[in-house]
């Protein structure tokens, strides 16, 4: 694992911004954190680095938002959902194992339909605009973007 901290807003954006840049198709970016953290804030720049043109809203009441940019970026946000047999409905699998990337806000509570190499992230109120990251990887490949993001 290895835990950053991070000043102010700009910040967060300009590491999200620099991570959209550097994943590739199929990643999957698991989110955690209290309300209010920044996990929306985070997902709207790393889509910029992804080159998503459109705004990005958090799909709070519809799971998943799908946009386009150098690789689709699939945006879900599973605070609402109250079984984790409600992924089979959106067809999670299409997602996750598809050519795009997924990042997913409270991805904790659908842990046991995750795939089994992702990167976690979770963000910490340290205060008013101050937050601590903390990345844990599954793999040597996800520990490589987040040293080389970090420029370990």
């Amino acid at each position: 694992m290895i835990c950053i901290d991070i000043l102010n807003q700009e910040e967060l954006e300009n590491l999200a911004k620099r991570l959209g840049k550097l994943v590739g198709a199929g990643d999957i970016l698991c989110m955690t954190g209290d309300l209010g953290a920044g996990k929306t804030t985070f997902t709207q720049a790393f889509a910029s680095g992804l080159e998503v043109e459109e705004y990005v809203t958090s799909p709070t009441f519809t799971l998943i938002q799908e946009y386009d940019g150098r690789l689709p970026l699939y945006h879900f946000d599973v605070y609402r959902i109250n079984h984790v047999s409600e992924m089979e409905d959106i067809g999670y699998e299409e997602y996750f194992y598809g050519e795009g990337v997924c990042v997913i806000e409270w991805a904790s509570l659908i842990e046991e339909v995750l795939p089994k190499d992702r990167l976690w992230m979770e963000i910490k109120v340290t205060g008013v605009e101050s937050r601590r990251i903390c990345f844990d990887f599954t793999n040597e490949y996800y520990e490589g973007m987040i040293k080389e993001l970090l420029a370990i």
